[in-house]
């Protein structure tokens, strides 16, 4: 069961495969209800928690990733502006 869980669990890691993921961690549930259906309900909120977690993460880090393009875009504007100024200034 255990490795089940974290094979499932790894992959989680890639939101590509989160499809793959789920259908290994239905098949253990389906086989945990069978000996524990307690057990099996608590393992359930627990992988809907982690996957949440899982996907909100992701989310964020695109979020950050996004921001520090953006940023990085706007320092090489203001660089080329500041330098742009100067040679205008030499100029005159």
């Amino acid at each position: 069961m255990d490795g089940g869980v974290e094979g499932a669990i790894a992959l989680t890691q890639d939101l590509n495969s989160h499809g793959q993921a789920q259908e290994k961690f239905a098949a253990l549930q389906a086989q945990l209800k069978e000996e524990n259906a307690e057990l099996a309900g608590l393992l359930q909120l627990l992988w809907d928690a982690y996957v949440s977690a899982q996907r909100g993460s992701a989310f964020w880090q695109e979020i950050s990733e996004a921001e520090k393009a953006l940023a990085d875009g706007a320092m090489a504007q203001s660089i080329q502006s500041k330098q742009n100024y100067l040679r205008l200034m030499q100029e005159l």
